[in-house]
């Protein structure tokens, strides 16, 4: 088992990319803590409690500092330590520039880029006095090409690999890695109400020819959780299947 006694805190795990990953990192042996703002959190804790794994759930709202650094305690009172971070909540609300509204760009910024601040510190501390750990944010291939529509979302995303760039460069010789995935257009609850149209078009633009799923990225995910990953550092890893602007 790749993550075996390991413990991980993933938030936004109540259902897709997050869900995969909780349920394949539990699979390779780790303990999952299930970060999320939905209470269908626990169901996924009770499944993979179910299939012999070990999961707490904590309600999590990642932009209020004290619910992060309460799930933090949670985890330390529960499980003794923390090995890894995936920063993976994150909500859109897209509209072209000049019909998007202040309260949906502030709201994408306080989930997709505060939150991932917040977070982050709240754990942070643990990891330091470990002498060890990974942290792994979730950006998105938009940060990189940008995308009609999300000028909120790619700004987050963009802000979220400065932040793992720093951090790479201040947690490193404290012996954390930290590194960012960028995943291209998935299939998740986040596309199901994209028109059919859209769908085809994403998947024309993309060189392998389909949409990613919610394994592709928890396997980019289970990597860099890994002890394989070790020298990996500050790095953003696409996940997108050859998407090119």
């Amino acid at each position: 088992m790749r993550l075996k006694d390991k413990v991980a805190i993933i938030t936004g795990a109540a259902r897709g990319i997050g869900r995969e990953t909780a349920v394949l990192f539990s699979r390779e042996g780790a303990k999952v803590v299930i970060c999320d703002v939905v209470d269908s959190g626990q169901e996924t804790a009770a499944a993979i409690e179910a299939a012999g794994g070990e999961a707490l759930f904590v309600r999590v709202d990642v932009t209020d500092r004290e619910s992060c650094n309460r799930a933090v305690e949670q985890t330390v009172e529960r499980f003794q330590h923390i090995d890894i971070l995936i920063n993976n909540a994150g909500i859109v609300r897209d509209a072209r520039l000049v019909k998007m509204t202040e309260e949906d760009f502030d709201l994408v910024v306080k989930v997709n880029l505060k939150g991932t601040f917040n977070m982050t510190q709240a754990v942070a501390p643990v990891m330091i006095d470990q002498g060890k750990g990974k942290i792994i944010n979730v950006a998105s291939v938009v940060a990189l090409y940008g995308n009609f529509g999300q000028t909120n979302y790619a700004a987050t995303k963009a802000g979220i690999i400065g932040m793992t760039k720093v951090w790479a460069r201040e947690l490193g010789r404290k012996g954390i890695n930290v590194n960012a995935v960028a995943p291209g257009f998935t299939q998740t609850e986040m596309t199901s109400s994209v028109p059919e149209k859209v769908l085809a078009m994403m998947r024309e633009k993309t060189p392998l020819g389909r949409l990613g799923t919610p394994r592709d990225i928890a396997n980019a995910y289970l990597f860099l959780a890994s002890d394989e990953s070790d020298y990996v550092h500050g790095a953003v890893l696409s996940v997108d299947g050859g998407l090119i602007p």
